[in-house]
């Protein structure tokens, strides 16, 4: 029950954060506009240039769009986050009413197609940049997760609200309504991103080149085996989805004759499966189960799209694309905490930006492969080719994502205790983990010294359980409880340790190494700031060592 209610105050403080809820509130316009749009923009396609200058638009968009964002995604890392999403919000706002202005007139498509592209451009530098912020919101790897979840599950609903709005402002009006609904949604997430207070860039010892700077998050992942298989298999998870966005149509009118309406069911499937799925991520986060186990069974639940090779009827379908759905929310969800988790805070826009990149890309590869799988092994071989895909492709990859979860194990008490230290409060969440997987467990009897005054000082502790005192050369002593910590001035100041602990009754603390201690306090200006002041305050006393 512990667990469960852990999980349950996880979720109570994200609802609770104000930033945290805002930025989710801005994801709900966001969503909302970016699904309806999707629905209105092929449709002025079709009626302006036919099927080929949907089939041109979509791949123009998506391709031009992952050509930029390991640009963007540098942006992420320069600027403020809050910042870059509120610029691509009142970016894409004027974009989107430029196009109503354009549509309504009855002016060029050309133009349009062109702000259509400009449009997509834009909107691929706000996720890595949510994703990049939404760390720095948060206090413990549940609430993480929690937020994460409740992003994905603002997605998954808008993937099926947003296309039936838009499709009954079609039925009501013409492209352009949706369009400027869609300008009015960008304007309602730019109103919640601008409560969020500002944050600042990530702090960087040295400015590097732009070129470096541009491919870091490429080398980042290239150099990080956990990064190349969690990023390599979302993308091979949007190929399939690029193909799913065709073979759907072909699912619905030609193995189905479930005409126009039983595709709009099929969507509609997938999305109420994304919402379900949601609903296993909170009990794993509740169960404490670990991250890459949940990824990998998104990964094979993408094999229901083998399975609907074999259904004549639409029912069975909506069930299996219901699998769909719980499969994408599942990878979403997981794969994204996995990268904040796993990445330095200096770099995590980019790397989220390489996701991007790597998922429009993605989409726009497996939209084009998809006509031809079903030229060359028909509508039910497409499927079966489509679904099977990922399941074997988790097969060799599964040693590795075993790796993932291992390392991936979070140390709780002494992350608990690091994180209530003042020295370690603005210390990014992904930091303050490892600080926390590295410490070592030390047991002491009682009157035993833990450190004696004059040695050298390599690790810096922090008490579990227990009682001990800090003896200074004038006699005088100071009593410190579970919580206290001791060891930072030695450390910080390089100097021999300034006084005496001796343990007053058994005691348990967590020793950090010297060089992982250093590593996380002076590579981030606030926290080493704090420490400074901590030493400060300590050192008139001639305390702590």
């Amino acid at each position: 029950m512990g667990r469960y209610a852990a999980s349950l105050r996880a979720f109570g403080k994200v609802f609770g954060n104000r930033q945290v809820r805002n930025v989710q509130l801005a994801g709900v316009g966001s969503t909302l506009g970016t699904w309806a749009y999707a629905v209105a923009l092929p449709v002025y396609a079709y009626h302006s240039g036919g099927a080929r200058a949907v089939g041109l638009l979509f791949f123009a968009r998506f391709v031009l769009a992952a050509l930029a964002a390991p640009w963007l995604g540098v942006l992420a890392d320069r600027w403020s986050r809050r910042q870059l999403m509120l610029s691509a919000d009142l970016i894409r706002c004027a974009i989107i009413a430029g196009m109503t202005a354009v549509a309504s007139a009855g002016g060029s498509a050309y133009l349009v197609y062109v702000l259509a592209v400009t449009s997509t451009v834009v909107s691929s530098s706000y996720s890595p940049a949510q994703a990049a912020l939404m760390p720095s919101l948060v206090d413990s790897p549940d609430e993480l997760t929690a937020a994460n979840l409740v992003g994905n599950t603002v997605s998954s609903v808008g993937m099926f609200a947003g296309p039936a709005i838009g499709g009954m402002l079609l039925v009501l009006s013409r492209p352009s309504a949706v369009f400027a609904l869609t300008a009015a949604l960008f304007l309602w997430s730019a109103a919640f991103v601008v409560r969020v207070p500002r944050d600042d860039p990530p702090e960087r010892v040295v400015r590097p080149k732009f070129l470096p700077e541009l491919t870091a998050g490429f080398t980042t992942v290239l150099r990080t085996p956990a990064l190349r298989v969690v990023i390599g298999l979302t993308a091979a998870e949007e190929i399939v989805y690029g193909a799913l966005e065709v073979l759907l149509v072909v699912l619905a009118l030609r193995l189905l004759h479930a005409g126009n309406a039983g595709y709009g069911w099929l969507n509609t499937a997938m999305g109420v499966g994304s919402v379900a799925g949601a609903a296993i991520v909170a009990v794993a986060l509740a169960a404490r189960q670990r991250l890459a186990g949940g990824f990998a069974l998104g990964i094979l639940l993408w094999g229901a799209v083998a399975v609907a090779a074999a259904v004549s009827t639409l029912a069975p379908a909506l069930v299996l694309l219901g699998l769909v759905g719980t499969a994408a929310i599942l990878v979403q969800v997981n794969s994204i905490t996995l990268l904040q988790r796993s990445t330095e805070n200096e770099v995590l826009g980019r790397v989220f930006a390489v996701l991007e990149s790597l998922m429009l890309a993605a989409t726009a590869v497996g939209a084009v492969i998809a006509p031809g799988l079903v030229s060359w092994l028909g509508p039910r071989g497409a499927l079966i080719a489509a679904g099977a895909f990922l399941p074997v492709l988790l097969v060799p990859l599964w040693p590795s994502l075993r790796r993932i979860d291992a390392e991936a194990r979070i140390a709780v008490e002494p992350l608990e205790l690091l994180r209530k230290i003042e020295i370690f409060a603005q210390l990014p969440e992904a930091v303050l983990e490892r600080l926390a997987a590295g410490a070592t467990t030390v047991s002491t009897a009682a009157d035993q010294v833990v450190v004696s005054r004059g040695e050298a000082g390599r690790h810096f502790y922090v008490i579990a359980a227990g009682r001990a005192v800090v003896e200074l050369d004038d006699g005088a002593t100071r009593e410190l409880e579970p919580g206290d910590f001791f060891g930072e001035i030695a450390l910080l100041r390089d100097v021999p340790r300034t006084a005496t602990v001796r343990a007053l009754e058994p005691l348990r603390l967590y020793a950090v190494e010297r060089d992982e201690f250093l590593g996380a306090v002076t590579g981030h200006a606030p926290t080493l700031v704090a420490a400074e002041s901590i030493v400060t305050s300590r050192l008139p006393l001639g305390a702590l060592g």
